[in-house]
């Protein structure tokens, strides 16, 4: 897992870069600064959006008493695709799109389902009751 995130770390850059360079020389560099720049004021807008919408979700789950499981991960994903939006570059913002918008997200939170329930099958993670 430590090699995985380390390599991320130094892939992901160098993709970002790629990409931002390849794009500024397709178009230029000030439309591509202002692409970059807007994606990540519509991916903030959009991002804030979702997660107001989701918080209040959880909050009526909780007043009737229901687990706001559904909205938790939600609530995650969006955090997620929040980060990778004000991250600059292309093929992060992607990705960030991904995780916000509710119909794309929807498959994400069907792996995330399965890879958690696949964790408790198996012993990795416990759930302990107060």
């Amino acid at each position: 897992m430590f090699w995985l995130i380390v390599g991320l770390i130094i892939i992901v850059p160098v993709i970002e870069l790629w990409g931002l360079i390849t794009v500024g020389q397709w178009i230029g560099a000030w439309p591509t600064v202002l692409l970059v720049i807007a994606t990540g004021v519509l991916g903030s807008y959009l991002a804030r959006r979702e997660g107001w919408q989701t918080y209040r979700l959880a909050q009526l789950q909780l007043q009737r008493g229901e687990l706001p499981g559904e909205a938790l991960l939600d609530g995650a994903c969006i955090l997620a695709g929040a980060v990778f939006l004000i991250t600059p570059g292309f093929f992060t913002d992607v990705v960030g799109f991904f995780l916000v918008f509710p119909y794309t997200r929807s498959i994400v939170k069907i792996f995330l389902k399965k890879w958690i329930q696949q964790k408790l099958a198996r012993g990795d993670w416990r759930i302990r009751r107060w």
